[in-house]
């Protein structure tokens, strides 16, 4: 049996402490912390939820790797964020064209010299 390899994790640690901030698992945990008077079993709950979640991913990340090259893991895996990192950038250029044009579409309807 080989040692515990420290840097990675370290690194899976890091990585996935800095993923997780902000993110919709967290939103949910302190939404139902805030409804609820156990927080300690709003943490156990929670904390059982990601650790099965990350088994699965550890599982079937090995899995994958024996039967596709490491190397074509990571490029999709890269391809997949970069995909979900543009459309999220084109739905809140959207968002924000559409609000700038229903702002000057009711400018327009108040202002009557504007026609």
């Amino acid at each position: 049996m080989s040692a515990l390899p420290l840097a990675l994790l370290a690194s899976t640690f890091v990585t996935v402490f800095l993923a997780e901030l902000g993110d919709k698992t967290q939103l949910a945990i302190v939404t139902i912390s805030g409804t609820s008077t156990r927080p300690g079993a709003v943490f156990a709950g929670s904390s059982l939820a990601l650790v099965l979640a990350s088994l699965l991913g550890a599982a079937a990340g090995g899995s994958l790797s024996a039967v596709i090259p490491t190397n074509a893991l990571q490029l999709a895996a890269s391809v997949g964020f970069l995909v979900i990192g543009v459309r999220l950038i084109q739905r809140s250029s959207g968002e924000e064209t559409a609000s700038e044009v229903g702002a000057e579409a009711g400018a327009a309807a108040k202002d009557p010299s504007a026609d």
